[in-house]
């Protein structure tokens, strides 16, 4: 397994995360924020108890939902959102941990890009959605 997800990184570091990152001009944003309201708390909902990054990934789902967040952050965020909750993607997430090393690497490198952004705000309602139960949970925002 430990291979697995080696080879999983060294493939997303030929892909350059960089460039899955891009904030986009305006109508790339909007569009990854529809899909992102749309499909972030099904997906979530399905595969929660098998990543170990959940608390991250939903603070930065509302930091990126924050009006108060800079539009520069919130595209970069959107751009990994919209990568967590595609059904293809380099490792597909049905091999349970394997398949969340790219969507992982991509959400630690957005999380690293925008440092200082996501604030206790968001970490407090994540911690409160997560808490909730799964389907009370739909789309709070």
């Amino acid at each position: 397994m430990r291979e697995q997800i080696s080879h999983g990184l060294e493939f997303m570091d030929d892909v350059k995360i960089g460039e899955i990152l891009l904030p986009g001009d305006e109508e790339t944003q909007d569009r990854r924020e529809k899909q992102v309201r749309a499909k972030f708390w099904p997906k979530l909902k399905r595969v929660a108890a098998s990543i170990p990054f959940s608390r991250d990934l939903v603070a930065a789902y509302y930091c990126a939902m924050d009006p108060r967040t800079p539009t520069r952050v919130r595209g970069i965020l959107f751009a990994a959102l919209a990568y967590f909750i595609l059904p293809l993607d380099f490792l597909p997430d049905v091999f349970a941990v394997v398949g969340f090393t790219d969507d992982m690497a991509v959400i630690a490198a957005a999380l690293r890009m925008i440092q200082g952004h996501i604030a206790d705000r968001h970490y407090d309602a994540a911690d409160k959605a997560l808490a909730q139960d799964p389907d009370a949970r739909t789309n709070p925002t």
